[in-house]
């Protein structure tokens, strides 16, 4: 397939670029910089310049491609408000995306994240919360799949709170950076609450098969492990950064505070059985020995 990729030079991306790439597509990259266009031909991908917030770029994109694989985010979780703006700029993308591939039966694959349900494992089957700091983008998602009545092969990639490679990337990625700035590895309440997790190689994979072989409307989780304990993840940190380890208050992690300090382990037994997925690399507390201090 010829596929349009965007987010294409993030964590995530480039090594969805990489497995597409690996696997005898050829990809055509958003690259909203000289230095994004560099790394995306450097992989062996074409460039085409541009950012989220350029609609026609985007229609240009997915206009001349056989499917789609969406991945960009502002990723701002500074305040509220710079989260807000990311998630509506993300719904714009998206909804251009989609009404382009209107009527083609070509694939759009996009992303989200695990649902978190009290008192019991998320699967494939759940729906994703609409409510909360990140309820918009659910929204989206939702939408994106109703277009399989639509004539569009719309299917989500569910990402668990911690995508990783080399100790870097997700929350617990976050964890290490405001433990690097506060001088102390942080984490809220008691830490018991669980996080799943994804090394981005395996995450990579399930882009691809979801792209070729998912049917429309269905969503997959890219889940490793499980769920790790948030204080378990904080204690590898504090321990590679050779900083303390202590329960610290859920505003230290801004509007992301409440997400950080639910419990919200998840399975993706229904993705691995349906579409052959299995994941084959370290996982988040073993890559998490890669972190210098």
């Amino acid at each position: 397939m010829y596929v349009f990729v965007t987010g294409g030079t993030g964590l995530i991306g480039s090594a969805v670029v990489a497995e597409l790439l690996g696997n005898g597509h050829t990809v055509l990259a958003l690259a909203r910089s000289d230095a994004s266009a560099l790394a995306v031909e450097s992989a062996g991908a074409e460039a085409l310049r541009g950012d989220l917030a350029d609609l026609n770029a985007l229609r240009t994109g997915a206009a001349q491609a056989d499917g789609v694989i969406h991945l960009a985010f502002a990723n701002d979780f500074s305040s509220p408000d710079a989260l807000t703006r990311a998630i509506a700029e993300e719904s714009a993308a998206l909804t251009v995306l989609g009404e382009e591939l209107v009527g083609s039966d070509r694939p759009l694959v996009t992303v989200s994240g695990t649902p978190s349900l009290l008192g019991r494992v998320s699967t494939e089957a759940d729906p994703l919360p609409t409510e909360g700091p990140v309820g918009g983008r659910s929204r989206t998602v939702t939408a994106i799949l109703g277009l399989a009545s639509r004539g569009v092969r719309s299917t989500a990639v569910r990402m668990p709170r911690t995508v990783h490679n080399e100790g870097n990337g997700g929350f617990a990625g976050l964890l290490t950076q405001i433990a690097r700035r506060t001088g102390v590895s942080g984490y809220p309440g008691d830490g018991t609450q669980r996080w799943p997790a994804v090394h981005a190689l395996d995450a990579a994979v399930l882009f691809r098969l979801a792209l070729e072989l998912a049917p429309a409307g269905t969503s997959w989780h890219a889940v490793a492990d499980e769920g790790d304990a948030v204080r378990d993840i904080a204690a590898v940190i504090g321990r590679r950064l050779e900083l303390p380890i202590k329960s610290v208050p859920q505003e230290t992690f801004g509007p992301l505070g409440p997400i950080f300090a639910t419990d919200q382990p998840s399975s993706s037994a229904i993705t691995r059985k349906a579409l052959g997925w299995e994941p084959t690399h370290p996982s988040l507390l073993e890559d998490l020995e890669n972190l210098q201090p």
